[in-house]
């Protein structure tokens, strides 16, 4: 069987999936695939919404007859690409090729933390003890430990702490749970496997940095697949840096304290040493007054209580390691805890002595509860490239938003891939979709400069009117938080003083998948969110009918990361603008407009209020990237467009 066949009007596809009828876009694209993967060449695609990336990719994979790694930017992706996608396109072309699904450790029940926490038996929360107790009861039955299949504990309840484990504490084959532990046998499932499919962040924790054995998948395979591809770029600088957080150093210390009761409760300076390390933790946190902050390591020169609780920590933690040192022979959990902590002090020491070369950043990010201590590659350009090499492989890069135009020269400079012999192609491929009949972009008149106190009272007057037009069926998509707070806050104010009964959701009353399940269901719901929700994010149908965007999403110039980044382009004598912050701002818009329109069937308003659309050379080169819109200045004209749509489902 060829492509050509698989595609076909009357072929295996058409005959199995109800409904199927491939695009010409999807049936050139699976054939540039196919062809990179038998001569190992080097494909970067971009395919719009609607093209169907997923079996333009998958048919080829499933036909190749070697072992393909596919990666995904999400978890849920990845559950949806393995349960329903991947098994679908597989049984429609009656092919013998065998599956794994391959996640994090943090993801599977562990046996062993899950049992010492349970007879530890201390939790923060009654409703902590609950939930390990039901995690428990999980684990006698599943067969995969997936804590994703565990429906009765919530997947970011504090309790998987307790029953899973991380990188940091896994005794890997030292643990006397290796016969049975669920992470071992997804990896040897996943060994055996044709098609793996892992997210980004097991591809470079595990794959990249030779985690636990798992660095043998990706020689072993013919080609690797990365589906929602633009997120490479961030993934890989998070991956290939360095960090010690305070959180770290206090799952250190608790775990320490568990497998000293365990196996030293004789060892009191050691309790003690936990308890001081801990200190030293919560102090340095405490150091930086403020939360959800980024600093360069510059910006806090003069801070002399950060350097004096760093400095604290490097202390109590050198202290803590020289007494494990003399209980580590106890048992495999000291002696893990022992590793983990030389680790951690060595990090910490490389960070404070600045020993990474002039090429790194060094910076510090502030939580509620926690902060770290970062060093990032100023490019990880080299270093991908380094992984690309050495190996004859296909590499498949494939997302509905990497080129800004048609050009891909800002993605393919982020990963190193201009230099890969013999060089890479790249294609686009636009949504099969009627853009000018289905949808209107909308640029409102007359508003501020992006950067006023009163924009984000501009951005939901703008929005309000579109609201009460679509009744509901709208994401107002924020670049702040403060913002999104704003404009939250006064649509509810309007929404009761006209008595519009139109559910108002707000990012962050509950959980991100809860409040899309309320929105879809709702019917004629309002979301007011933040950058979150610009991607991986499906609303088909008439559920969302307007997206307001509320300015570019350009990253602040005083993040850290960028800061230095942009210094070292400029040094370079080129634009940092033109060839960094415009680009990955257009990949962003893309991704925020991408969700409107889903289907053939789906119509509405895409509002973008930053007035820089209009008055900067530049927004020419953001709105001329987006799909093929109608365009609209008029108020009256969208309002009109959203009137004559179809009334929510609820109201029929």
């Amino acid at each position: 069987m060829d492509i050509h066949t698989a595609f076909a009007p009357d072929g295996p596809l058409a005959r199995a999936i109800p409904g199927f009828a491939a695009r010409p876009q999807q049936l050139e694209m699976a054939g540039r695939i196919a062809d990179a993967l038998t001569r190992n060449g080097v494909l970067v695609a971009e395919a719009g919404t609607g093209t169907g990336k997923t079996y333009a990719y998958l048919v080829p994979a499933l036909m190749s007859g070697g072992k393909v790694l596919i990666s995904t930017g999400t978890k849920t992706l990845q559950d949806q690409l393995f349960n329903r996608d991947l098994p679908t396109v597989r049984a429609a072309l009656k092919v013998p090729v065998t599956t794994a699904l391959l996640k994090g450790r943090s993801n599977y029940i562990c046996h062993y933390h899950l049992a010492r926490n349970l007879s530890d038996g201390r939790f923060q929360t009654p409703e902590d003890a609950a939930y390990l107790r039901a995690i428990g009861r999980h684990a006698e039955r599943t067969q995969t430990g997936d804590k994703a299949e565990c429906v009765e504990v919530p997947e970011d309840a504090a309790a998987w702490m307790f029953a899973t484990s991380s990188r940091d504490n896994c005794l890997g084959q030292d643990c006397p749970n290796i016969k049975e532990c669920f992470v071992a046998e997804a990896r040897r499932k996943a060994m055996e496997a044709d098609v793996v499919v892992v997210n980004h962040h097991l591809f470079f924790a595990d794959v990249m940095l030779k985690d636990g054995g798992m660095g043998e998948l990706l020689p072993a395979c013919n080609a690797v697949v990365f589906d929602e591809a633009h997120q490479l770029p961030e993934v890989a600088s998070l991956f290939f840096g360095e960090s010690v957080s305070t959180a770290q150093v206090l799952e250190l210390a608790r775990d320490t304290r568990s497998e000293t009761i365990a196996g030293a409760r004789d060892c009191l300076s050691l309790l003690d040493a936990t308890r001081n390390v801990e200190k030293a933790a919560r102090d340095l946190r405490l150091s930086i007054q403020t939360e959800n902050a980024r600093f360069a390591h510059s910006q806090l020169q003069e801070n002399i209580a950060f350097h004096d609780a760093v400095a604290k920590l490097q202390d109590e933690l050198q202290n803590f390691t020289h007494i494990l040192e003399t209980q580590a022979q106890r048992s495999e959990g000291l002696a893990n805890c022992l590793r983990r902590s030389q680790e951690i002090d060595e990090r910490l020491e490389r960070w404070i002595a600045g020993e990474q070369d002039k090429d790194w950043i060094r910076w510090v990010e502030v939580f509620s509860q926690t902060l770290s201590l970062n060093a990032t590659p100023l490019s990880i350009a080299s270093i991908f490239k380094r992984q690309m090499d050495g190996h004859p492989r296909a590499w498949i890069f494939a997302s509905a938003t990497l080129a800004v135009g048609r050009d891909f020269n800002h993605y393919c400079h982020e990963l190193g891939l201009n230099w890969v012999e013999p060089p890479i192609e790249t294609a686009v491929w636009g949504s099969p979709f009627d853009y000018p009949s289905q949808a209107v972009l909308y640029a409102p008149q007359n508003m501020p400069d992006p950067n006023s106190p009163n924009y984000p009272d501009m951005v939901a007057k703008a929005a309000y009117p579109l609201i009460r037009a679509a009744q509901g069926r709208c994401f107002v998509l924020c670049t702040s938080l403060r913002a999104m707070r704003r404009i939250h806050e006064l649509l509810g104010e309007w929404l009761e003083r006209d008595k519009l009964k139109l559910p108002l959701l707000l990012q962050g009353d509950t959980s991100r998948t809860e409040l899309l399940e309320r929105f879809r269901k709702l019917g004629n719901a309002v979301l007011v969110a933040s950058q979150s929700f610009w991607e991986g994010v499906d609303v088909p149908g008439d559920a969302l009918s307007v997206v307001v965007i509320d300015k570019f999403p350009f990253t602040p110039p005083d993040d850290p990361v960028l800061a230095a980044r942009i210094e070292h382009i400029k040094k370079g004598g080129r634009s940092p603008f033109m060839e960094y912050q415009l680009p990955r701002a257009v990949i962003n818009m893309k991704q925020g407009a991408g969700r409107l329109i889903r289907t053939e069937r789906d119509k509405g308003v895409l509002c973008i209020c930053d007035p820089r659309m209009l008055s900067k050379p530049y927004g020419k080169r953001i709105w001329q990237s987006l799909p093929p819109m109608r365009r609209s200045k008029l108020e009256s004209e969208v309002v009109d467009f959203l009137e004559k749509l179809p009334p929510p489902a609820r109201q029929r």
